[in-house]
């Protein structure tokens, strides 16, 4: 990616199946309306299509706006399906479980050893 992850980044994951057509202003649109958060923030926002094989990422760098994409050529993203109690239309996820999901691990089947966990 052309852009850095900093502790502070946070990544949204929109859970609904979006049309991959949408470009800047129907992404932009997307995280503003249906996820309530602000596009500019510097935020990743990652969207997938119906059949889960292309998705579409959205971040502001502080000067602009980059939508990068993947389609998958075999296979499908590992992408949560949203239950009923979401009402946010996304979830998040950390910059590890990003990289497994976009190299075509499950982060759901991972999990954390108990000496990485962070004390309460």
């Amino acid at each position: 990616m052309m852009f850095g992850l900093g502790p502070a980044t946070r990544i949204y994951l929109g859970l609904d199946p979006i049309d991959m057509r949408k470009g800047f202003n129907g992404l932009y649109g997307l995280v503003r309306d249906r996820l309530g958060q602000d596009p500019t923030s510097g935020h990743l926002f990652l969207f997938a299509n119906k059949q889960r094989t292309r998705v579409k990422v959205l971040v502001w760098d502080g000067s602009g706006l980059w939508v990068c994409a993947k389609r998958l050529e075999k296979g499908r993203f590992c992408w949560p399906e949203p239950t009923e109690e979401q009402e946010s239309h996304c979830v998040t996820m950390r910059a590890e479980e990003l990289a497994m999901l976009l190299n075509g691990l499950d982060p759901a089947r991972s999990r954390r050893r108990n000496w990485y966990q962070l004390a309460s």
